[in-house]
């Protein structure tokens, strides 16, 4: 196990520790082609929203926890140290360490001072509370504030019950058939380096095996989260987690969103992408950099990755289509299909959820379901 690090000016702020993890295989076959962390979400890498939102806040120094592909993280994120001013910080698992064993790993960077320091998913968007959560942190002085947000079906979940006057954690629920809370983890926690002699240095779950123990003995709080949220690691839940952030957009800043013809609901679009004549667009689209959609097509709750092109009067509802791809005259595409890398869809023809593997030539139709590979 390594750490590998890059000295920079003295820096002197809050530290954070990204729980980047394993191989992505929910996001395939995107992840085939790069690491989950630097999927493009809504025109930047996911995890490039929440390294913003650190630095936004005072973060200077940003530790990766990463147990595959590191050296294509690294690169991307070292041409962004300079850009934001911070200090990056790869910590390479030799053997995947779980959700807590990464924060024994990093021990040695976070206890580097005395200040708190934040733990996140790196899977989540939301709107990011990361400045509530200091000051609810120094409020309560414990070892550990967790995020928490509501669900509509929480017997899927694990719950969390907690004292609604000050947020005290009581217990973790895993599943209940019986309503006790519909009160979730968010995956974003800011913890107190006393809170690492908890944790060894072996595969161990930090929602399992930590946090209830640290509940028992009242170092526990929570604050629910305002807005939005959405784990997007998987294709479905990453277009309803683009609607979400595009939605957030338009309240906040919709000077990002991209009007004109054609254009319906929220659609964000990069400078460099080509619109055709008589297209209609959105609602929920994202298009990224040297698109080309070409004349009568209609594109819908769907993101169009960097240098992909979509012909004349195809129909696209529900799809994320992959850098470089194709995709030909009067194709239909729909049912949260998803094309890796390169993958060249012939003219007129039908997918419905199919998931296409980098670099394939698809001739006929996938009218059901499934992974071509």
């Amino acid at each position: 196990m390594k750490i590998k690090t890059k000295e920079k000016n003295s820096l002197k702020g809050m530290k954070a520790l990204i729980l980047v993890g394993g191989f992505g295989t929910r996001l395939r076959p995107l992840t085939l082609s790069r690491p989950k962390p630097l999927v493009e979400f809504a025109n930047k890498p996911m995890i490039m929203h929440q390294v913003e939102a650190l630095v936004e806040v005072g973060v200077t120094e940003i530790v990766l926890a990463v147990s595959y592909r590191a050296e294509l993280l690294e690169k991307e994120l070292r041409a962004q140290e300079e850009r934001l001013g911070i200090k990056i910080v790869i910590s390479h698992e030799d053997e995947p360490l779980g959700t807590a064993g990464p924060l024994a790993l990093a021990r040695d960077i976070l206890l580097q001072d005395s200040e708190p320091f934040f733990v996140l998913n790196s899977d989540i968007i939301c709107n990011f509370p990361f400045k509530d959560m200091i000051r609810f942190h120094k409020t309560h002085n414990r070892q550990g504030t967790l995020v928490v947000t509501r669900v509509d079906e929480p017997s899927k979940y694990g719950v969390i019950v907690y004292r609604p006057e000050d947020g005290q954690i009581e217990r973790f629920v895993e599943k209940p058939q019986e309503f006790v809370s519909n009160k979730i983890n968010a995956g974003m926690y800011m913890l107190s380096p006393s809170m690492l002699s908890r944790i060894e240095l072996r595969p161990t779950s930090i929602e399992k095996e930590v946090f209830p123990k640290m509940a028992v003995d009242g170092e526990l709080y929570c604050m629910e989260l305002q807005g939005y949220w959405m784990d997007v690691g998987q294709p479905k839940d990453f277009l309803t987690g683009m609607g979400l952030y595009l939605t957030a957009l338009n309240m906040y800043n919709n000077d990002y969103l991209h009007e004109g013809p054609g254009i319906v609901g929220n659609v964000l679009v990069d400078k460099s992408a080509k619109i055709g004549n008589g297209c209609r667009i959105g609602p929920n689209v994202v298009i990224g950099p040297d698109v080309v959609v070409e004349d009568g097509a209609c594109v819908k709750r769907s993101t169009l990755m960097k240098g992909s092109r979509v012909r004349s009067h195809a129909w696209l509802d529900n799809c994320i289509i992959g850098w470089k791809c194709s995709v030909g005259r009067w194709v239909r595409m729909e049912g949260v299909s998803v094309l890796g890398e390169d993958v060249v869809v012939a003219d007129e023809l039908y997918i419905n959820g199919g998931r296409i593997l980098p670099h394939k030539s698809i001739s006929a139709s996938v009218p059901e379901p499934q992974i071509i590979m």
